[in-house]
């Protein structure tokens, strides 16, 4: 047997109590009216009905205004979260960025002190035994490269804090010269010279259009994006950078045939800080695929990650087309781009 609702139980009872009211009533009225309706049980039941029909409207009513009220609450209460949460992370990398920043300078400034101060020792002391003074040079250079290491850090936080907040410049972007662009850029890293780079664009039946951006934050993503693919795949292997058109958004995609992600480490890719297992013995600051999620991001895009391991990885954006990047290519060609924004890989 089944159970009823207890909203379809209301609009069972809603008549019946309309029905008893109406016989209260009756039983009060005039002699009159009450042999009028005891002969006309149609117009007693037409009056329960609506009676019922009208409580239950009532009910039901009340009952989705305060739904919708609880649902614009909750939903309030989620939007302010969320910004306070964000508001919170920000406020977190500014002061992280200020209170390492004295720190960081005082240390390198003792390190250059310390390197010059040794060497003037090594030179005036060439009788002594080399083994102790090459064991404090590793030393040496061992502090020095985490002093480099946390610097950099400090710095890319630094960036990642400002993209989120300041606003970007917006103009044309010729998307196939930005990719070739990028690929004469990474093909410098050393380990370059032992992949195969390759950037392929669609000319037939028509070569992409314009996309309105930041040219600048632009090949900074698509640079990171590069430099990860290199950095995570061996000598032989191939890097494709990679356009096309997808309905109404333009897609990159950086692939690789590298080492892949393994599965429990996909979900935590895009964090800030993260690295994985594989990337704890190469240099990097854990800041790079932040970086390209916050800047596509502030394009109105979408990024997403697909890896198999010992297979390789792709890496795609996907960027809002908007209608005036229907103009001719080449409206906005190549400018000089803002070293400041550097390259943090991951």
């Amino acid at each position: 047997m089944r159970r009823l609702a207890p909203g379809a139980w209301a609009g069972l009872l809603a008549p019946v109590l309309g029905g008893a009211i109406v016989g209260v009533v009756l039983a009060v009225a005039e002699p009159g009216l009450r042999l009028y309706a005891a002969g006309s049980p149609a117009l007693l039941a037409g009056i329960a009905g609506l009676l019922g029909a009208a409580v239950m409207a009532g009910v039901l009513g009340a009952r989705r205004r305060a739904d919708r009220a609880a649902t614009v609450a909750s939903a309030a209460a989620l939007e302010e979260a969320a910004a306070s949460a964000a508001r919170d992370r920000l406020r977190f990398l500014a002061r992280l960025d200020h209170e390492l920043k004295n720190p960081l300078t005082a240390i390198r400034a003792g390190l250059a002190n310390f390197e010059q101060a040794s060497a003037l020792r090594a030179g005036a002391a060439d009788g002594d035994d080399g083994a102790a003074g090459d064991e404090g040079s590793t030393a040496l250079a061992s502090v020095s490269a985490q002093a480099d290491r946390i610097t950099r850090l400090v710095s890319d936080l630094r960036k990642l804090a400002d993209l989120e907040t300041q606003p970007i410049e917006t103009v044309p972007v010729d998307l196939p010269s930005l990719l070739r662009e990028v690929a004469d850029a990474v093909g410098d890293i050393p380990a370059a010279s032992q992949r195969t780079i390759r950037v392929t664009v669609p000319q037939a039946p028509w070569p992409l259009p314009l996309i309105e951006g930041d040219r600048d934050l632009l090949f900074v993503a698509v640079q990171n994006l590069a430099g990860n693919a290199i950095k995570f795949s061996a000598p032989g292997d191939t890097v494709e950078i990679r356009a096309s058109e997808d309905g109404e958004e333009l897609l990159i995609e950086v692939a690789d045939t590298g080492i892949g992600i393994p599965a429990d480490e996909i979900d935590q890719v895009w964090d800030e800080l993260a690295r994985g297992r594989a990337a704890r013995s190469l240099p990097g600051t854990g800041i790079g695929l932040a970086l390209v999620r916050v800047i596509t991001a502030r394009h109105g895009g979408r990024v997403a990650i697909r890896s198999r391991q010992g297979q390789g990885t792709v890496v795609s954006l996907w960027l809002p087309l908007h209608a005036s990047s229907a103009a001719a290519p080449g409206v906005a060609g190549p400018r000089q781009r803002d070293d400041s924004l550097g390259a943090a890989v991951a």
